[in-house]
């Protein structure tokens, strides 16, 4: 162990960080090993054990903490076999009340892993087993709110490691719609963050969750969704209002048969609203998305949509785009004729 504590210590300078690299080459060649992964199969379950054995400890600082970032990122598909070990000691590294800066470093990590996460965490099909602890035990908890610029950006890097895992495959859709309802209103609560980039996470988090399961979504989950992006839509970041306006767009396109329109007009007439707002905005690139976003919309419920774009046509820097909506509505009506 203390051979191998050596090569994997995060003290040795970059110079000698090849050469450990060489050395662990060499472990496996003079075991007789196939490959470097089958070097860490042969001494993971000792060195997670040895790992946990001191967490209670650790701060940003220890070597461990390192250590674990080094066994868990150049291990490949191995570190996939071994999560009975490794979800517990996560769990205690990212207690909100542990090291602040240490789970952020543990966030940067996992948030790595999880984009690759068939190659990585989820390389057994396992991580299935472990996703309640690890949204409701590990995720959510660092994504409460709490005053003062660590805990912002604790929530930040909470926020990244999710989209990575809503992006990275290793949640399915029906797990997804399983803890939807504990997940949403911690992402719903995130777009009011004063961090641009918690906001644009927060986002996309939103709309990756949209794209999975939007249309599995009971009507209520999806009313709840939009209010809170539609402030997006006044944000004082142009990619976070992009962003906004595509997860709209997909809000939409997540309208199926059990949304009834006529019983939802009223939700559907706010958007509607503050959409036609943002088609006169001064950019004419903004103007372009939100007259495809209200295009998706047109077949939800077009008469509505079209009283309210007549509303407003008179109103606007000029009516191109409505004209060009209101043909749009036409054409649907002609083609169901």
């Amino acid at each position: 162990m203390e051979c191998v504590d050596h090569f994997l210590s995060p003290s040795l300078p970059v110079s000698y960080l090849s050469q450990a690299e060489q050395s662990i080459v060499s472990l496996w060649k003079v075991q007789g090993l196939a490959t470097v992964a089958d070097l860490y199969r042969q001494h993971m379950d000792q060195l997670l054990q040895w790992l946990s054995a001191s967490q209670k400890t650790w701060t940003s600082y220890s070597p461990q903490r390192l250590q674990l970032q080094v066994i868990a990122t150049q291990s490949g598909p191995v570190i996939g076999e071994f999560l009975p070990l490794l979800m517990p000691l996560l769990q205690n590294c990212l207690d909100p009340e542990r090291d602040p800066e240490m789970r952020l470093h543990i966030f940067t990590m996992l948030s790595k892993l999880l984009l690759d996460a068939t190659h990585t965490l989820d390389s057994q099909g396992r991580f299935c087993e472990h996703l309640d602890v690890f949204l409701l035990e590990l995720l959510l908890p660092n994504l409460v709110w709490k005053a003062g610029r660590t805990a912002a950006a604790i929530r930040t890097s909470a926020l990244s490691c999710l989209l990575a895992l809503l992006q990275g495959g290793a949640i399915t859709p029906s797990q997804l719609l399983v803890v939807e309802e504990r997940l949403s209103p911690q992402v719903l609560s995130a777009l009011e963050e004063d961090s641009q980039l918690s906001r644009l996470l927060a986002c996309r988090s939103l709309s990756t969750l949209l794209k999975l399961i939007g249309p599995g979504l009971h009507p209520d989950a999806l009313n709840n969704i939009y209010p809170e992006v539609l402030k997006r839509l006044d944000d004082s970041s142009e990619e976070v209002r992009g962003v906004a306006l595509r997860a709209l767009g997909l809000w939409l396109a997540s309208l199926g048969k059990d949304y009834n329109s006529q019983l939802y007009s009223q939700h559907l007439e706010v958007l509607f609203q503050q959409l036609l707002l943002h088609l006169d905005d001064p950019d004419s690139r903004v103007q372009d998305t939100v007259l495809e976003v209200l295009k998706t919309g047109s077949g939800i419920h077009p008469a509505l949509l079209k009283q309210e774009v007549e509303a407003v046509r008179d109103k606007q820097r000029t009516p191109v785009y409505c004209d060009q909506l209101l043909q749009h509505i036409h054409s649907l009506r002609q083609d169901t004729v």
